[in-house]
């Protein structure tokens, strides 16, 4: 996991740890992810954020021409329900191929790993200027997109642009339904 990193590049990788790929913490800026091979794991994710009072924003991450196959989630962001405040923004994942990802895109603002968690009230991590540019491939589940922002703070200038999924039903695919 990166936290309080400053232009960190990655690229021209094979990341295979069943874990996350690559995780970014609070405090980290301009990342640039190019050309990375992720997979079996948990997949791309930034956060949890929120879960501590003072925590940094996260700034600038850059996802680009990456190929992710076997994961359980990826492209995802998650921040504690009742969290302190701070903002995760300007990102931009494009030109990302998916195989068999149970769940391709997630933003979850009420993030709790735990089977109960004390926090309480909307999550108040502000989600700025997310960018999904052809992001494309099979999904295990049936939904593909799931946006949980929060009820505080709504996410703000999400795009999803040229975007293709399929999901993998008892050996067919079918056009997925996306969740708004």
């Amino acid at each position: 996991m990166a936290s309080i990193s400053d232009h960190v590049p990655t690229s021209r990788s094979h990341i295979g740890t069943r874990d996350d790929c690559i995780s970014l913490g609070p405090g980290s800026t301009q990342v640039t992810v190019k050309k990375v091979f992720c997979g079996p794991g948990h997949g791309n994710s930034v956060g949890s954020l929120g879960k501590f009072p003072k925590e940094e924003d996260v700034q600038g991450l850059h996802v680009e021409n990456c190929t992710i196959s076997d994961n359980t989630n990826d492209l995802k962001i998650k921040t504690w329900a009742g969290s302190a405040s701070s903002s995760a923004s300007k990102f931009t994942y494009e030109d990302i191929v998916m195989n068999n990802v149970a769940n391709p895109i997630i933003i979850d603002q009420q993030y709790c790993p735990y089977t109960s968690c004390s926090q309480k009230g909307p999550s108040r991590v502000k989600i700025i200027d997310i960018s999904f540019k052809d992001i494309r491939g099979t999904s295990t589940s049936k939904i593909a997109v799931n946006l949980l922002c929060s009820e505080a703070f709504p996410c703000k200038m999400l795009r999803l642009k040229a975007s293709n999924w399929s999901t993998m039903d008892k050996g067919k695919l079918r056009q997925p339904r996306v969740p708004m």
